[in-house]
């Protein structure tokens, strides 16, 4: 085994900061066979589309605009560009002009302004948004300096209650305890059907309309005066794929988005294809309030579930490529396809993440498929992780969340995953904060084939988990002395290169 002196680092690190400077100079190439649509600060959305002068403003009228497959919209470098979009089949959604990549945003407006502050308690330092907001996964300030931590109580019996003490009801004052806590507040929609095993509703942040609360600790004075951005990450996705045949999102900058960055979904989406992007600071809104939660960790507390992926596909799916992209601070997953069998049959075959630079994300690359084991109509084909740079699992702001065992650089878990044609190689894994790789499924030939791989760990921290657990759960290895013969002869990987940090 071969030990990594910080000057190896150092050279991991240059060229982890090569490959950031390669993708986000990506230059525009691709071929434009319809229609081209230009998108710019500068332009109006009464105007037509079809040429720079006549650009349109906003990514409302993209979502609105007939478009054909072939066609192409591009957003103008340089520019700033806010809000969903709602995609369509065939289309191009890429950049023109000069200079940075075109950054596409969740939230309305940057929230670094004093007019949008008042003081809630001076006591105690936490101060109030004017104005109502969705749900927020966190606060991002002065473009990634640093960001809020966010508290989440059980919503129990019709009331907030403390995670830690259920007995005690939740109070802002007494919860937000540090500097630049968060804590967003809503109850105004509650469901209509009770919580998953409890007789009583819970609040539903589902709707376009679930505006809430929002209230930060700022012992320095008035937030928009503090800081010369905050950005929200709120409850939105920002590229709304859904089943949409061959969309393609090229060379564009996806940042502050508080579900998915690019979400598809259904039973089959084909060609989806994400490629040359930067997307970072992905995710921790509150999915839902599920009742209780009997697989909490400490037991028996009222469950809420965060959520939010890089670029997510949940369903079936055909011809799915995340290459040349650069990911970091996601919550969840930089890139995944993944599907929990209820009824529907799904097949998720052809599947590529290549040539990808992924920071600090809770997992690097997910995967899943869920379902009976008895049922035999749904299945993985042909998925390949290949050149890529995969950094710090567990590492980001996404550990904010209670299960803080579950990081991984390629997530699996522990479920059927029936697989066929699945490779895994010539990535570098540096380090997670737990697993390396969970890489399990009931049978032993639909595990992935690893070859080539480089691993990068400190001593005393974790490998991971391979192989089938139709008898029982495959041991958690360690990084230890024996790491080097472990991924020979567990792994497979005949030609790793493992790597023990000094």
């Amino acid at each position: 085994m071969y030990v990594a002196s910080k000057e190896d680092l150092l050279r991991l690190d240059a060229f982890a900061q090569n490959r950031k400077q390669e993708i986000r100079n990506t230059p525009d190439s691709l071929p434009i066979k319809g229609q081209t649509y230009y998108v710019s600060q500068a332009g109006c959305d009464e105007h037509d589309g079809t040429a720079p002068e006549r650009a349109w403003k906003t990514p409302a009228r993209v979502s609105t605009a007939d478009l054909q497959p072939e066609d192409a919209v591009l957003f103008r470098r340089g520019d700033v560009f806010r809000g969903p979009i709602q995609t369509k089949p065939g289309v191009t959604y890429a950049a023109w002009g000069e200079g940075e990549k075109p950054k596409l945003y969740s939230w309305e407006k940057d929230l670094a302004d004093p007019s949008l502050w008042v003081l809630y308690d001076p006591a105690t330092h936490i101060w109030k948004l004017t104005e109502k907001i969705l749900d927020v996964g966190t606060l991002v300030f002065n473009h990634g300096k640093a960001h809020a931590y966010k508290h989440i109580p059980s919503y129990k019996n019709g009331e907030f209650v403390c995670r830690d003490e259920e007995s005690r009801r939740f109070d802002v004052r007494e919860a937000l305890t540090r500097d630049l806590d968060l804590y967003w507040h809503f109850d105004t929609i509650l469901t209509e059907k009770p919580s998953r095993g409890e007789d009583f509703p819970i609040p539903d942040v589902t709707q376009p309309e679930s505006l809430g609360e929002l209230y930060l600790r700022c012992e320095r004075g008035t937030p928009g005066e503090v800081f010369s951005s905050i950005e929200a990450l709120a409850r939105r996705n920002l590229f709304c794929v859904g089943s949409n045949p061959n969309v393609h999102i090229d060379n564009l900058c996806l940042k502050y988005i508080g579900c998915h960055a690019v979400s598809a979904g259904g039973t089959c989406v084909r060609g989806l294809r994400v490629t040359n992007c930067e997307i970072g600071w992905i995710g921790g809104c509150i999915q839902h309030y599920a009742g209780t939660d009997p697989n909490y960790p400490e037991g028996g507390r009222g469950t809420v579930t965060r959520y939010g992926n890089g670029v997510e596909i949940y369903g079936g799916c055909e011809d799915y490529e995340v290459s040349n992209c650069y990911i970091y601070q996601v919550y969840d997953a930089a890139m995944t396809h993944q599907v929990t069998i209820r009824s529907t049959p799904r097949v998720m075959k052809r599947i590529r993440y290549a040539n990808n630079l992924v920071e600090d994300c809770v997992y690097s690359i997910e995967y899943f498929l869920e379902k009976p084991s008895e049922e035999t109509d749904s299945y993985m084909e042909d998925v390949e992780i290949t050149h890529n740079l995969l950094r710090r699992a567990g590492y980001g702001w996404g550990q904010q969340r209670h299960n803080k065992h579950t990081p991984a650089h390629v997530k699996g878990w522990s479920y059927v995953n029936t697989a066929s044609r699945f490779s895994i190689t010539e990535n570098i894994f540096d380090r997670a904060a737990y697993r390396m790789l969970h890489l399990v499924a009931e049978r032993e030939e639909s595990c992935p084939t690893l070859r080539g791989n480089v691993y990068v760990q400190h001593p005393g921290g974790m490998l991971g988990q391979y192989g089938a657990n139709h008898t029982e759960e495959p041991a958690i290895l360690p990084f230890d002395a024996n790491a080097d013969r472990t991924v020979r002869e567990i792994f497979g990987d005949t030609e790793a290169t493992v790597c023990e940090i000094e």
